[in-house]
Parts: structure tokens; sequence; C-alpha cells
């Protein structure tokens, strides 16, 4: 699960092997659930945000990212909490400020950036391109978390994070691409 509060975890308990996972908080669903999904969804991206992570050398995004990956998990967390799990990751609630820290990044990288007047391709190298990788999850898992919220409670301060992480990404991609002197491609339509 996301949230280790135990003192010890063990990679396999056998007890999904019934198609069920637990929730923090003890109840079980079934693997297909909208909330693995949504839960889900935000681990892969926490793993695409890694992989940035692992090729990016911008000294200053680096502890950004750091940031990002651990509200991931807090997101996640919460995620999959079931009613009684909400008290038990309660401390871990997305706050204002969360959201806008991510604002502050994007204005200031916005500033270091020329004007975009047309559509551009993802891609240019291995770095901006994993940028658009993160930012096309982050969007499925906006999208998981919005299905989810239909039948359930979820913090709207949590989506409203994951839609500005998503800018977010797209705007180091362009960054990374032009402090490494990485032309953008533009859509040719």
């Amino acid at each position: 699960m996301f949230i280790a509060m135990a003192k010890e975890i063990k990679i396999y308990t056998k007890t999904g092997d019934d198609g069920t996972t637990g929730l923090v908080g003890g109840s079980r669903v079934k693997k297909y659930d909208a909330r693995l999904e949504a839960y889900g969804t935000v681990d892969e991206l926490n793993a695409a945000i890694g992989m940035l992570g692992a090729l990016n050398e911008d000294e200053e995004i680096q502890p950004l990212l750091t940031e990002i990956q651990n509200k991931l998990f807090n997101i996640g967390s919460r995620l999959a909490s079931d009613e009684k799990g909400q008290e038990v990751t309660s401390s871990l609630a997305l706050k204002e400020e969360d959201i806008e820290r991510i604002e502050q990044a994007i204005d200031l990288f916005e500033s270091e950036l020329p004007e975009l007047n047309q559509f551009i391709l993802p891609g240019g190298d291995k770095v901006v391109a994993q940028c658009h990788v993160a930012r096309t999850v982050c969007r499925r898992a906006e999208r998981r978390i919005l299905e989810f919220s239909e039948a359930n409670s979820v913090q709207p301060e949590l989506t409203k994070y994951i839609n500005r992480l998503s800018d977010f990404l797209f705007v180091i991609a362009r960054l990374s691409g032009f402090r490494r002197g990485i032309d953008e491609r533009p859509w040719q339509y």
C-alpha cells in the first residue's frame, strides 16, 4: 500500500490472490475498482516522475521533483483510504500552499521561456520526452481521480494539485529543452 505506518512491510501477503486488495482502514475492494484505477495511476505517475528525475540534471528542478513524488505518495495514500482510513491519513491531506508552490514554480520557469504561440510536439531529447510522458500520465491520473470522485468524496485540493502538476510538467518540458538549446518542434497542420 502507499502508506507505511507498520514496522515491517512484507512484500507478498497472498491476501490479494482472490482478486481483492486491502485499503487503509481495513476494507477490501476488487482490484479493478475505480479507487484502484485512481491511486494506481497516481503510482504510475510517480514512477514516470522518478524516471524523469533519473534523467534530469537540472539542479533547480530536481528538488521539486522529489517534493512532488512525496506529495504523490500522500495523494495515493489518501485515495487508498476507506472511511476509517481517512482518519489515519488525515495528516497527509494536501493544503492550498501545496498548489501555490506548484503555481509559483510554473510562474518562475515560464518567465524564463519564450512566448508560446503554437502547439509543439512532445520530444526533443530523453528529458523533454519524459516530461511529456509524465504530463500525459498526470492527465490520465486526473481523469481517473475525477471518475472516482463521482461516487466518493475526494479532497478538492487533491484534484487541483494534479491539474496544476500537468501544467508544471509541460513547463519543465519546455524549460529543460530551452536551457539545453534544444529547439521545440512545432506541430505541422
